[in-house]
């Protein structure tokens, strides 16, 4: 027998017990998925997330600080209102970097109906940049005013809304941070369509898109369709969780315990350069508080996300 045949018949020999081991590899692999208690592996997510201090009282917005950081979360946001009070104590700088965290944004509410006070509002979001800055944060978050919604009607306020919006987005955007729009229910900008028409008006220029994906649930809204829609435009983000049942936390709960798509929220976010972040957001109603400390409300979102993927700090 020739040397060719020889070495012909030790090469298919090679792929025959090469193609048996792949085949048996495959089925074991199965077998293994079939098991009870099996899990595939988990997807590494490459996204950073943050958490809002709306979670503790805006008193303990030091602990809030603290336990985000504790917790591995990449940044941390208050409201405008509660950078302006820890003026009073020499500000929140000294515990951010005492806590190895930085700040990203600032919520902060402003007046889009009433044209009587659009220069108060356009000052105030001045003094309010400066602090978001001070702090070492780099957006805006714009959440609209609240409205009786059982007479509110959006086509009469629509012009001023975006009027509005368009002057202080300029005005945010000329101090060096960046605005994001914050539809919230209960406001002046609730519903799907107030959403889509304000976000179709305005002058996006300045003007960016940090959606609530909780609100958005809650306000009968598909989440993850409007965040799909508008995605170039999003530039910030609260992660949000909704289930409709605990009144200490407005129906709103920890992330994976609710109706939101979580998952699917984050594939549209992973690995976008934005100007924010994204940040986990569970409110907590201080009127009739959760009995579950806030810390373990905050663990419970990052034990989710660590479960899907999301990597946090050491």
């Amino acid at each position: 027998m020739d040397a060719g045949r020889i070495s012909w018949r030790k090469d298919l020999k090679h792929m025959m017990t090469r193609r048996n081991f792949l085949s048996a590899a495959a089925m074991a692999s199965v077998a293994m998925a079939a098991r009870p208690g099996f899990s595939a592996p988990v997807k590494k997510r490459n996204i950073h997330i943050g958490h809002t201090g709306i979670t503790w009282r805006n008193s303990d917005v030091d602990q809030g600080i603290k336990d985000s950081a504790s917790l591995g979360f990449y940044g941390f946001e208050t409201f405008g209102e509660v950078l302006q009070k820890a003026e009073e104590t020499g500000g929140l700088l000294p515990v951010l970097k005492q806590n190895h965290i930085p700040l990203i944004s600032g919520y902060c509410t402003m007046n889009l109906v009433d044209s009587t006070k659009k220069q108060d509002e356009l000052e105030k979001a001045v003094t309010w940049c400066k602090l978001i800055k001070k702090a070492g944060g780099r957006i805006f978050v714009l959440g609209p005013n609240q409205v009786p919604r059982a007479t509110y009607n959006f086509a009469e306020h629509k012009a001023n809304i975006v009027s509005t919006l368009n002057e202080l987005a300029k005005t945010i955007t000329d101090q060096g941070i960046t605005p994001v729009l914050h539809q919230h229910t209960g406001t002046c900008i609730e519903s799907r369509d107030e959403t889509y028409a304000v976000l179709e008006a305005v002058d996006t220029t300045h003007l960016k898109f940090g959606p609530d994906v909780g609100q958005l649930t809650k306000g009968g809204q598909d989440a993850l369709k409007v965040v799909k829609d508008f995605l170039p435009l999003v530039q910030h983000m609260h992660l949000k969780d909704f289930d409709g049942k605990s009144d200490h936390l407005l129906g709103y709960c920890p992330l994976g315990q609710g109706k939101v798509d979580v998952p699917g929220i984050l594939d549209l976010m992973e690995g976008r350069k934005i100007s924010g972040m994204v940040m986990v957001e569970l409110d907590n109603d201080f009127k009739d508080p959760s009995p579950i400390p806030s810390l373990t409300l905050a663990q419970q979102s990052r034990d989710y996300l660590r479960s899907i993927g999301v990597k946090f700090r050491a």
